[in-house]
């Protein structure tokens, strides 16, 4: 933690009135930004980079949320995903969405049983706690569909019975922006079940670089089995709460409201953000700043999170999107416009 904020009291320029954050208000905050260094670790022993793209991950499944991911084909998208669920003890289970591919592959479904003569439910490969689907524009509008309540609600109906899932819940979801042939694109209201909409980038040249020294004498990518798990079922959920203590201001409160509001008044966008955008803004910010060792939000946590939780929230204006403008460009603007609260 900043000594600025630990010595507060002994600076005699702050005024009595200065609110003093310590770890009175988050025991053992060192836990998890210590465990997220050391699962960086393991998964950099074969992804070279994205430690943005990591924390937010992380930031995500502390929080209950999901992912999409969101990239041209050979960014490793897929293998990122795998190696996270590699470092947490926790049940994993891999998707390929294809156009035949049916809601009952997804969720489940009823079996009569003949020995028994009953009905029983023969669970499907969503019921685990990670659950990657890879390429979830493939399969149609009504397999997309049969993720809404296991997305938001940890639970599927099916034939009028509740099957709940075990926690923790987490869904990490790949598609390619380019290809359309084939695709179906997702609706507005699944897109508002994924916390964060990331876009994996190409690597920059130094790091390119670093990939092929890495690889040159590993062409079956066997370091991929030196990944270890870092933390369990039972840390995630001990994280969580740690995460759910984190000191945030009211002012702060009113800053991500009028971000999130300004976007429903703007004349470049056709849609805003739902109130769903601002608690994602809330709860990610709380889990950014324990991840840096803080048990505080500033306002540089909001605006880290803040355009991954919103890109895929709001529409541009057919004005705006003919232009070139990017969703990107929007946000910038916003955070720029609102004022910080000092």
């Amino acid at each position: 933690m900043d000594d600025n904020f630990n010595n507060t009291q002994e600076n005699e320029n702050i005024s009595e009135n200065t609110p003093v954050f310590t770890n009175r208000h988050v025991t053992n905050v060192d836990k998890i930004s210590d465990a997220v260094d050391r699962l960086k670790d393991e998964i950099q022993k074969v992804i070279v980079g994205q430690d943005e793209e990591i924390e937010l991950m992380l930031a995500a499944l502390f929080t209950g949320g999901h992912i999409l991911l969101e990239g041209v084909p050979g960014i490793a998208k897929t293998l990122t995903a795998k190696l996270l669920a590699k470092t947490l003890s926790v049940g994993f289970s891999r998707i390929q969405f294809t156009p035949d591919l049916m809601p009952s592959d997804v969720i489940g479904t009823t079996i009569y049983n003949m020995k028994s003569s009953e009905f029983t439910f023969s669970a499907g490969p969503v019921f685990s706690n990670v659950v990657l689907i890879d390429e979830i524009n493939r399969a149609p509008a009504k397999t997309q569909a049969a993720l809404f309540e296991a997305m938001e609600e940890k639970q599927v109906t099916v034939d009028g019975t509740t099957h709940k899932m075990e926690p923790p819940f987490f869904v990490l979801a790949t598609q390619n922006p380019i290809e359309q042939e084939g695709t179906y694109k997702l609706p507005e209201a699944q897109l508002d079940r994924f916390l964060f909409k990331i876009n994996l980038k190409y690597p920059s040249l130094e790091n390119e670089q670093l990939i092929l020294r890495r690889f040159k004498e590993d062409f079956n990518n066997t370091q991929q089995e030196e990944v270890q798990p870092v933390f369990n079922a039972s840390e995630i959920k001990e994280y969580s709460e740690i995460i759910e203590k984190i000191h945030i201001k009211d002012e702060l409160l009113d800053y991500i409201a009028r971000i999130v509001h300004d976007t429903r008044n703007n004349g470049d966008l056709f849609l805003g953000a739902s109130p769903r955008a601002s608690l994602a803004i809330m709860k990610t910010s709380k889990a950014i700043a324990a991840i840096n060792g803080r048990d505080f939000v500033t306002p540089d946590d909001i605006k880290y999170v803040a355009y991954p939780v919103m890109n895929h929230r709001i529409i541009l204006t057919p004005e705006r999107e003919m232009e070139g403008t990017e969703s990107s460009d929007v946000i910038d603007e916003i955070l720029k416009r609102i004022e910080v609260p000092r």
